[in-house]
């Protein structure tokens, strides 16, 4: 992969990115996804976040590789303190990273949030915690899909500002307002594996002589959800 010819997951990333975008790729790795963009006249600006030096050095390479280093920005910072005021950032982009991961550049960084951004947020786990994140501070998800690549399985999550509060279901932030009328393979293929696990745990749990019965009553209520989901 580079700059030229995404991964499948990333290109998915990139379609929801407006033309003439003042982007930022929090956690950008080797820059490929503002890169990528910039080549194909997405971009009016861009900036490549990234606290780790390797990963940094790697989008500095990129960036200077692809000639864009008047476009995209590559800056050496934790979270969304890559981002300055006068960037005027009107995309967020994270990918690739665990739920809660997602949430605390989000929290910690809720003061460059300001401008309302769009956020096109790619979890690979611990989706309901960005979806909880997104409820509490005013954010709509208007559109999700998931997909699998490299034995992985992410979700794309892109939410907008909204001015009265929007409000989902527990069912809605656990399973995806979108992916769980859309019902695609992966998403089916992902809760089934869910639900097997869950069911294994507790025949497992049931031959232990002091068997929770608390827990028991959670997962029994889990399986329930996801069979309601998967069945609806």
């Amino acid at each position: 992969m580079d700059a030229r010819h995404l991964s499948q997951r990333l290109l998915r990333v990139a379609s929801y990115v407006p033309n003439n975008a003042r982007l930022a790729d929090i956690g950008s790795d080797h820059a490929y996804l503002p890169a990528y963009l910039g080549l194909n006249n997405k971009l009016a600006f861009g900036i490549a976040g990234e606290v780790v030096e390797g990963p940094y050095q790697n989008a500095v390479s990129e960036i200077k590789k692809e000639g864009l280093n008047e476009l995209v920005k590559v800056r050496q910072a934790d979270g969304l303190a890559a981002i300055n005021d006068d960037d005027v950032i009107d995309v967020i982009t994270i990918c690739g990273m665990g739920g809660p991961l997602i949430r605390e550049i989000l929290e910690k960084g809720n003061l460059k949030l300001v401008n309302h951004p769009l956020l096109i947020l790619q979890p690979n786990v611990g989706e309901k915690q960005v979806r909880n994140w997104i409820v509490a501070n005013n954010y709509r998800i208007i559109a999700e899909e998931i997909l699998t690549e490299d034995n992985h399985i992410y979700e794309i999550i892109v939410a907008r500002y909204n001015e009265s509060l929007f409000e989902l279901t527990a069912t809605d932030l656990e399973f995806g307002p979108f992916l769980r009328k859309q019902k695609n393979k992966v998403f089916v293929a992902k809760w089934q594996a869910e639900l097997q696990k869950i069911k294994y745990v507790l025949e497992e749990m049931k031959k232990a002589k002091e068997f929770p019965i608390e827990q028991e009553h959670k997962m029994l209520t889990k399986i329930k959800r996801i069979e309601g989901v998967l069945d609806d």
